[in-house]
Order: C-alpha cells, then structure tokens, then sequence
C-alpha cells in the first residue's frame, strides 16, 4: 500500500466515515492541531530528564491519537467506537499532575516558558495543546463533539505544565517568574 493517493489533492480530504470535506474545515483544523501537540510531546519526550515525565508523555501521545481519531468522525458515526477518551483517562493525568507538584516548589504564579531544554519543549507542547482546544472549542459552536476529548485536551495542557516544572526541579534549573514589570537588562 502506498503512502499517497492523490485524493487530496485538490484541498479535500476524507474523515474517518469516508466524507470528503476541505482541508482548512474546522474539524481538520482541529485534529490537525491535536497531531501538531502529539509531535510536540514527542520532541519533548525526547529530551525528558525526569522518570517520571517520559511515561506520562507517552501515555499522553496515546491518548491525543484518540482524541485526533474521535475528532476526526462526525459525533454520529460510531465506526471507530474502538478508539476512546473515558473519565478515566482524566483522571489519570490529575494524578500525575499531583504526583509531579509534589517534586516541586508550591505553585505561587507563572512562569517563563525557560529553563532546561526538555522544560522548554514542555512549554511549547503545552501552548499548542492550548490552541488544539481552542480549535476543539471552535468547532463545538459547529456541530458536536467528543466532551471527553476537550476535557483531556484541557487537563493535558496541565499536565505538561506541571511537567515542564518537574523537569526544571529534575534538572537543576530555577524556574522564571513572570514579572510584569521586568526592566531590560542586557
């Protein structure tokens, strides 16, 4: 089987109930945003000093795979039931992100998005996480979606925030904070 079918062309491209729509569609937009935060886990799972963070970034690569999977179907069609996001899976990454806080200082505030590389990485795998919900969000005003999905999306932003923190306490790197008022100093 080859890679390319050339059905796509000419800007379409099917969802997994095999209609076509176009490519810059809201729910392309938005499960090609959840696949954009997986690659991004991936790059910062890559560098992941802490035992503890690496497990979790798999589990979250996983996990977006099915919420780009259920994104990725009209709520209506129940072909890929096989594939899910459960309560379950929620909570598992508010465990996480309880057990990763208690390997780190008391949250008091934002943070640079600096420190170690694999923190660094963290953050941005975050942001874009941010922007796959905000796309989730965008085309729930058009037609229903997977609630389970926009809630792990939510909590997997959290999580690698507390991941990012735990990868600069693991690091040895102090963390930034977000001074509003910073003066310039080269």
């Amino acid at each position: 089987m080859s890679i390319y079918t050339r059905r796509g062309d000419t800007g379409e491209t099917s969802l997994a109930d095999g209609s076509r729509v176009r490519k810059d569609s809201a729910r392309v937009e938005a499960y090609g945003t959840i696949d954009e935060a997986g690659c991004a886990v991936g790059l910062a799972r890559a560098a992941a000093q802490d035992p503890d963070v690496a497990p979790l970034l798999r589990f979250i690569q996983q996990r977006l795979m099915n919420c780009a999977a259920l994104t990725a179907r009209p709520i209506a069609d129940d072909s890929s039931a096989r594939v899910e996001i459960t309560a379950d899976d929620v909570t598992e990454l508010e465990r996480a992100i309880d057990r990763l806080g208690e390997s780190t200082a008391p949250w008091t505030g934002f943070v640079l998005e600096a420190g170690s590389e694999g923190a660094a990485r963290l953050h941005l795998a975050r942001a874009i996480t941010r922007r796959a919900e905000r796309r989730l969000v965008a085309l729930s005003a058009l037609e229903p979606i997977d609630t389970q999905v926009l809630a792990f999306i939510n909590r997997t932003s959290d999580a690698l925030y507390a991941a990012a923190r735990a990868e600069n306490s693991a690091s040895g790197c102090a963390e930034e904070p977000w001074d509003p008022a910073a003066t310039p100093q080269f």
